[in-house]
């Protein structure tokens, strides 16, 4: 994907940041747990967080004791993260794309959530490793709704079909996507990545129930529905809120994915 293109998406976010604070989950307590243990973090440790958004991830580190370099690149999302995170101690925000951080020293560990596949291709792994300490680990955490598992996956489909079919599905939250295509092949791309090793991907299965209102939200949150033209997005979500009053609310399976390596 061109850079002015990549752009335009991974900070579209700043158009809703208010509102992504308010609808995006966070994530499961086991998987942070396990993050903290398969990178042997204690308290005090540094590490570096990859596109924190609003700061959901940002805090759950921090709460456990960690030290958090936090980097996010959009101006919005950036000011609602150092506003809610003000309290917490152990946070630093830097306002810079990951592309353009330089580190000042090794941290133990890199950590992204539901970032990751918005930094570039090419140097994501090299500069993870170039921050990193020797065995440090890097862990890419993505929540993904499980749309085998939705009831009413089809019924969606449909309103999509209809409303917005001009909209592809590449993203998760299109219920016509393979959600996890967007955390790539971990493994092949850790492999190919020089100083890192050992990839592991562990998941974690969870699911939440949603009104009509709180779904639309929720979908008002990602980048490709933020970025349909306003017609289109309004007929979309007037359908999908049909869809889903006309269920009485939408249970919605989710597998949150956390994706680790080491520097060797």
């Amino acid at each position: 994907m061109a850079r002015p293109a990549l752009d335009e998406q991974r900070l579209a976010f700043g158009r809703v940041a208010e509102l992504y604070e308010r609808a995006r989950p966070a994530y499961p307590a086991g998987l942070i747990d396990e993050l903290i243990e398969y990178a042997e973090l204690r308290g005090g440790a540094l590490v570096l967080e990859v596109g924190a958004g609003t700061g959901k991830g940002t805090r759950q580190l921090a709460e456990r004791g960690l030290l958090v370099t936090a980097l996010e690149p959009d101006p919005a999302m950036a000011a609602v993260a150092r506003r809610l995170c003000a309290e917490v101690a152990g946070i630093e925000f830097e306002q810079v794309p990951f592309e353009e951080w330089r580190p000042r020293e090794a941290v133990q560990a890199v950590i992204s959530f539901q970032a990751w596949h918005w930094t570039e291709p090419g140097s994501r792994y090299e500069l993870a490793a170039s921050a990193l300490s020797q065995d440090g680990r890097l862990a890419a955490i993505w929540t993904f709704p499980d749309w085998q598992e939705t009831a009413l996956r089809e019924a969606l489909r449909a309103a999509y079909a209809a409303s917005a079919p001009q909209l592809p599905a590449d993203f998760p939250m299109h219920p016509a996507s393979e959600p996890t295509r967007l955390a790539g092949d971990w493994a092949g791309e850790i492999s190919a990545a020089a100083r890192l090793a050992r990839p592991e991907v562990r998941e974690y299965p969870w699911s939440a129930r949603y009104s009509a209102v709180a779904y639309r939200e929720l979908l008002e949150t990602h980048q490709d529905h933020i970025l349909l033209e306003p017609d289109a997005k309004a007929r979309l979500l007037s359908a999908v809120s049909e869809t889903i009053d006309a269920a009485g609310g939408i249970d919605l399976r989710f597998v949150s994915r956390l994706c680790l390596a080491q520097r060797v």
